[in-house]
């Protein structure tokens, strides 16, 4: 439990801060005052000031935060409303941005770190007593190289073969726990023991540990960040056609996904970490108030009326009462996730 909670504040919290240092050297770039960057959320513990900013660390440890001068205000000093449309839109985007561009990294130190990958074999986990697989010797940890001649690559090759062999003899060729390759011959049952199998025999996926260099992590780390995103892509056009559906995940949910990916390993944390980066940098760009993207949604109706502008009240209220319909929202998903997690169940399938 103690290492589930490190590793959630570690990947939430360094998720977040990549999200609002985008923001913060975007404001500097475009000469945007930040009145604060935060790591973490108050209470303050400690703050300095550096020149124009406030630097605070934060008793709750979950991300981090910039506090710009009038974002809805264009007649605060150096304010981010006074800023050209470009401008105000780069600030803005930044965030996403940042956690756009962060799986590159994570995918590819993932490939670097040892990982488990498919050998493309299949071995036996478990042999029923008394079952054909039984009395043609074979054991767990066996590999099953071939039958009848056709390679075996995954289990749907077993189970294409022996179906249209059952009650008549194959060969199967076997390399042993040994590295002995011998060939071995059984009948496939046609009306198995329930939860046996034709043969009686449990098979799984070889892996082995490997780690990649860096000349291929890097490739290798840039096309499953644009797999990852073509996922998402579907998802949300699945969404729309109805071909799929929406499950939301709040902090308690994430936090169950980061202990089961802190259990699989160093890269699938780093993979899921990569994930959860991508997730943020889409759902940011929404056109939902209180999202980056609702308040680059403003800046674009801004521009469509001639540069007529929304009055910031009439602004920061809607961005206020969609603040509390997603804090609602947050609350509603929370629910769910403690009762998912006091039932015992995982979010994945």
């Amino acid at each position: 439990m103690l290492i589930t909670i490190i590793a959630f504040v570690l990947v939430f919290t360094g998720i977040i801060l990549a999200h609002e240092l985008g923001h913060f050297f975007a404001a500097k770039l475009s000469k945007v005052k930040v009145e604060e960057f935060g790591i973490g959320y108050p209470p303050r513990i400690w703050g300095k000031r550096y020149g124009e900013t406030l630097y605070s660390l934060n008793a709750l440890p979950f991300g981090g935060f910039n506090k710009l001068s009038g974002e809805e205000d264009p007649s605060a000093p150096h304010s981010l409303a006074s800023k050209s449309y470009l401008t105000r839109i780069f600030v803005l985007g930044s965030g996403a941005l940042v956690n756009a561009l962060l799986p590159f990294l994570l995918f590819a130190i993932a490939f670097m770190a040892p990982h488990e990958v498919l050998t493309g074999q299949i071995a036996v986990a478990d042999v029923a007593p008394a079952s054909p697989a039984a009395t043609a010797g074979l054991s767990s940890g066996d590999i099953i190289l071939s039958i009848n001649g056709q390679d075996i690559h995954t289990v749907e090759d077993i189970r294409k073969i022996i179906e249209v062999n059952l009650e008549q003899e194959v060969t199967l060729e076997i390399q042993k726990v040994s590295g002995e390759v011998a060939l071995t011959h059984l009948v496939p049952r046609r009306y198995p023991p329930e939860g046996e199998g034709a043969m009686g025999i449990q098979s799984q996926y070889l892996t082995e540990r490997k780690t990649e260099p860096f000349w291929r992590a890097i490739p290798l780390g840039i096309r499953q960040t644009f797999d990852t995103f073509v996922i998402f892509k579907d998802a949300i056009f699945g969404l729309f056609s109805g071909t799929s559906s929406l499950q939301f995940t709040g902090p308690v949910g994430i936090a169950q996904l980061t202990g089961e990916a802190t259990q699989a390993g160093f890269s699938i944390l780093l993979q899921f970490a990569a994930f959860l980066s991508l997730n943020l940098a889409i759902i940011n760009l929404l056109p939902l108030p209180a999202l980056d993207g609702g308040r680059i949604t403003f800046i674009i109706i801004e521009w469509l009326r001639g540069g007529k502008r929304i009055s910031p009240r009439v602004e920061g209220t809607i961005h206020f009462v969609g603040f509390v319909l997603l804090i609602g929202l947050a609350l509603l998903v929370t629910y769910h996730d403690i009762a998912r997690l006091i039932s015992g169940e995982s979010i994945l399938p």
